[in-house]
C-alpha cells in the first residue's frame, strides 16, 4: 500500500454534462409499483515533543525531575500523529494506530479500533490523513480538520478525500488524539468503515463492501448486469463498479449526500469527492432494508438501474433532462427481463384507466423524494424512453440521452427524432394510452 496519494487529482471528467465536485446521486425509488416488481509508533514512539513559544501547554520532564510547560499547538503536532496512522495503516500495525488514541475515552478508541479493523480489510491502494486546516485551540488542546484521502485497488482512478474532525490534546511530552470534532458541533463526512465489522466481496466486475447481508447476491446482479448496459451504451466506461452496503440506514444516507434520505429508495447512484478536485469516484449505495422488500426482478431491475447512471455519467450530469436520465436507466433496467408494461407500470396504469392521462412529461421536481406522484414519474419516464426505442430503434435512444447532453433538450428531439417538444409529448401520451389501457 502507498503511504498516500498525491497532492492533486489527476482525472478530468469524461462524461457528458457538467461536473460538479460533490456528492451528487441518481437514485432508484422503491417504485416495484413500477417493476412490479482506515503510540507507540513504526519505527518508534514518533510522537512531537514540545515546542516553544506561548499558547495551550504541554507538560513534560525537565532535567532535574520537574515539570516543563511546553510551547503552542501548532498543525505540525497533529501532522506527526495522523502520519503515524496513515504508516500503522499501511503496515498493519494496529498496536500502533490505537497508541495514538491511548489517552482518549473507551467508547471513542472502541470506535477507532473497529475503524482500523475495517480499514484493513479494503482493498487500499493508498490512505492518507492529513492536516488541512485547524478548527480551534483551547487551553486544554485543539481540534483539527483532516482531510482523509484513498484509493480502492483495481477501481478507482483517482483517490476520493472524506473531511474528519480530530480533537488532540497535550500529555507527558506529546499530543494524543482524544475524540473529534462532535463536543465543537463538527461532523465527520461518512465513510463505510464508520459501520460495523465489514465484509468485502470482489465479484468479476464489481466490489461490494457492507456490514449487511447479502453482499454475494449483489456482486452477482451487478456482475450480471455489467454486459447488459454495456451492450446498450458502449465500452467507453469502465465497467466496473463499487458498491456500498451499511446496514444502518442512517449511514446510507450520510454516504449518500447531504440531504439524502433513503428510507423509502432501495438504491443510488452517487459520485464521492475527489482529492484536489477531480473528477470523483462513482458509487451504488445500497440500503438493505428497502432493497430486501424487492423480489428478485426488482433487486436485477434496481442494480441494473443504478449501474446505467454509472456507466453514463448520470450522477454527475446537469444538463440532461431527468426524465430522460431516469426514464433510459429503468429503459436498461428493465430490458433483460419479462415484464409487460401494465405490470411495471402499475400506479401509472390505474390512473390512466380512470381517464387521467399525464399531460406533460415529468419535471424535475416530480423525481424529488417527496413527491406524491414519484413512482409515477419513473413510470412515465421509462415509457418515454421505451418509446423511442420501439419507434425508431434503440441506437436512436441512445442517441438522443447523449444528444441530450450537449445541446438543449428541444434541439435534441429536433436533431435526433425531427420532433418538436409538443410533437414528441403528444405522440409519448398516445403510447401511454395504448400500452396501459
Amino acid at each position: 500500500m502507498e503511504d498516500g496519494p498525491p497532492d492533486q487529482g489527476e482525472h478530468g471528467d469524461p462524461g457528458h454534462g457538467d461536473p460538479e465536485q460533490g456528492p451528487v446521486t441518481r437514485r432508484r425509488v422503491l417504485a416495484l409499483g413500477a417493476g412490479g416488481a482506515a503510540a507507540l509508533l513504526a519505527g518508534g514512539a514518533g510522537l512531537l515533543g514540545a515546542r516553544s513559544g506561548g499558547g495551550a501547554p504541554q507538560v513534560r520532564a525537565a532535567p532535574d525531575g520537574r515539570a516543563e510547560a511546553a510551547g503552542p499547538f501548532r498543525p505540525d503536532d497533529a501532522a506527526a500523529v495522523l502520519a503515524n496512522r496513515t504508516r500503522a495503516v499501511r503496515d498493519g500495525d494496529r498496536i500502533a494506530f490505537l497508541a495514538t488514541v491511548g489517552d482518549a475515552p473507551r467508547a471513542f478508541q472502541d470506535v477507532q479500533s473497529r475503524m482500523y479493523d475495517n480499514l484493513r480489510k479494503l482493498p487500499l491502494e493508498g490512505w492518507q490523513e492529513r492536516v488541512s486546516g485547524t478548527q480551534s485551540v483551547e487551553a486544554d488542546g485543539a481540534v483539527v480538520r483532516v482531510e482523509v484521502r484513498f484509493k480502492l485497488r483495481g477501481f478507482d482512478k483517482g483517490y476520493v478525500a472524506r473531511t474528519r474532525y480530530l480533537t488532540l490534546a497535550p500529555g507527558s511530552g506529546t499530543w494524543r488524539i482524544v475524540g473529534d470534532g462532535t463536543s465543537h458541533g463538527l461532523t465527520d463526512d461518512a465513510g463505510i468503515w464508520d459501520g460495523g465489522p465489514l465484509s468485502v466481496v470482489e465479484g468479476r466486475a464489481s466490489l461490494v463492501i457492507g456490514d449487511s447481508t447479502g453482499l454475494e447476491g449483489i456482486a452477482t446482479r451487478l456482475d450480471a448486469a455489467v454486459p447488459v448496459v454495456t451492450g446498450v451504451v458502449g465500452r467507453g466506461w469502465a465497467q466496473r463498479v463499487v458498491a456500498l452496503v451499511p446496514a444502518d440506514a442512517r449511514l446510507a444516507s450520510a454516504l449518500a449526500g447531504p440531504g439524502q434520505s433513503l428510507d423509502e429508495i432501495a438504491a443510488l447512484a452517487t459520485v464521492a469527492p475527489s482529492a484536489g478536485g477531480g473528477r470523483g469516484e462513482d458509487r451504488v449505495i445500497v440500503s438493505p432494508g428497502t432493497f430486501g422488500r424487492l423480489n428478485a426482478l426488482g433487486r436485477d431491475v434496481v442494480l441494473t438501474h443504478e449501474l446505467t447512471h454509472v456507466a453514463t455519467g448520470g450522477a454527475r450530469d446537469r444538463r440532461t433532462p431527468l426524465w430522460l436520465i431516469e426514464g433510459f436507466a429503468d429503459y436498461v433496467g428493465y430490458r433483460r427481463v419479462r415484464i409487460g408494461a401494465r405490470s411495471a407500470a402499475g400506479e401509472l396504469r390505474r390512473e390512466v384507466a380512470a381517464g387521467r392521462l399525464p399531460a406533460a412529461l415529468p419535471a424535475a421536481a416530480d423525481f424529488a423524494g417527496g413527491s406524491p406522484r414519484l413512482s409515477q414519474a419513473y413510470q412515465e419516464a421509462w415509457l418515454a424512453c421505451r418509446m423511442v426505442a420501439d419507434r425508431y430503434g434503440e441506437a436512436t435512444l441512445v442517441r438522443l440521452y447523449r444528444a441530450a447532453g450537449r445541446v438543449p433538450e428541444a434541439a435534441a428531439l429536433g436533431d435526433v427524432l425531427g420532433l418538436t417538444r409538443d410533437r414528441f409529448t403528444a405522440v409519448w401520451r398516445d403510447y401511454v394510452k395504448r400500452e396501459l389501457s
